[in-house]
């Protein structure tokens, strides 16, 4: 583990089958304690955790923000990883056929923050991005 203190984020799924086998199986995240209702994941060294929502929301309002002329989805969450570990997820993520809602690219290139980044949803339709920085001093650089 690192010297960043990981972050704990829980979510609400309706169908937390199809989310378990997501993150468990196609993600890579390993499985912590789990019950009937929820489930704990490994998420890149960080604690997340599946709630199954009691009854449906409505879920068809989606934000956008233009970045970098890409519309970004509002909210979304991920982590930052390892340029190689970047790589292998993306190319993971085209194996099993989902769809990108911004596909793996590089931005910034050769200036200072450069990074790879990518969204795509996950069963439940909450946005993820994954990014990898070539310096991850840069991570927060102007």
């Amino acid at each position: 583990m690192s010297d960043i203190s990981p972050f704990h984020l829980a979510i609400a799924v309706d169908n937390l089958k199809l989310c378990r086998d997501f993150y468990g199986n196609v993600l890579g995240c390993e499985e912590g304690r789990s019950s009937e209702h929820w489930v704990d994941f490994n998420f890149f060294g960080h604690q997340f955790v599946l709630h199954e929502r009691p009854s449906p929301i409505h879920k068809d309002h989606k934000i956008f923000s233009n970045v970098d002329g890409h519309q970004v989805p509002i909210p979304h969450f991920g982590v930052v990883l390892e340029w190689d570990a970047w790589e292998v997820l993306s190319s993971r993520i085209f194996e099993q056929n989902i769809h990108f809602i911004i596909e793996p690219y590089i931005r910034f290139k050769g200036e200072i923050g450069e990074q790879a980044t990518m969204f795509f949803l996950d069963p439940e339709g909450n946005a993820l991005e994954f990014k990898a920085f070539k310096n991850k001093a840069n991570l927060f650089a102007k």
